[in-house]
């Protein structure tokens, strides 16, 4: 059988160097405004400068960083009004599966709900909550027989990181989630309609911390923190 074109070996390099960077961008470990320098990336993954640019492309296709003329590939900056965006976004559609999920959810769904919510309470650190609060989201959604409906709510939760990693990475603080047990309580009592009106708030909760931008000084960064 004709291997299909992404099985190709350039195809290959370009999606290596574009995960590798849509990864660090996502974590923050580069930061918004920063420049891409398509010689270092290219010498990095031991490949042309052919899959790194269409790498870019690929990253700038999900909106991770910009092509500026005379400036180059930097990484995408964001302001509150893309926040709310993705808060809103992630709202209406992480209602509308838990609508669908909730009739066949099981009580082991529940019981790894209920624990990924106690490890995002007892997290120590920006990432090990933003993986346990993830994972409390998409359980809860899990059961809801709409596959094209959950890749998208994953797609969204993956922008909320990027806006949380690059904002909290200095000054995130433990905190104990109320709105987690609310919905699960309402969940296991059977009124999905009070489960769902918690979601709806709880994720359009936006914080704000300072922001360190490269080239300017310190100013405010926000994200989604529900």
């Amino acid at each position: 059988m004709p291997k299909k074109p992404e099985d190709s070996p350039e195809d290959t390099i370009v999606s290596r160097i574009s995960r590798a960077l849509a990864e660090r961008i996502i974590h923050g470990e580069l930061v918004p405004g920063s420049r891409l320098a398509q010689d270092h990336i290219a010498e990095e993954f031991g490949a042309s400068h052919v899959p790194v640019r269409e790498a870019f492309r690929r990253l700038e296709a999900q909106g991770l960083v910009v092509s500026i003329p005379r400036r180059g590939v930097r990484v995408a900056t964001f302001d509150l009004k893309q926040v709310r965006e993705v808060a809103e976004m992630r709202a209406a559609l992480e209602v509308l599966a838990l609508r669908h999920a909730a009739p066949n959810l099981t009580p082991d769904v529940l019981a790894a709900a209920e624990e990924a919510a106690a490890d995002a309470d007892n997290a120590k650190d920006v990432r090990t909550w933003e993986e346990a609060n993830r994972r409390f989201h998409r359980l809860i959604v899990s059961t809801c027989g709409m596959p094209r409906l959950l890749s998208v709510i994953d797609d969204l939760h993956a922008v909320s990181a990027r806006f949380l990693f690059v904002s909290w990475r200095a000054t995130w603080e433990a905190r104990t989630d109320h709105d987690h047990r609310a919905i699960l309580e309402a969940l296991k009592s059977g009124d999905a309609s009070e489960a769902a009106r918690i979601l709806e708030r709880h994720v359009q909760w936006i914080g704000r911390a300072p922001l360190p931008v490269p080239g300017r000084a310190e100013t405010e960064g926000f994200a989604i923190v529900g």
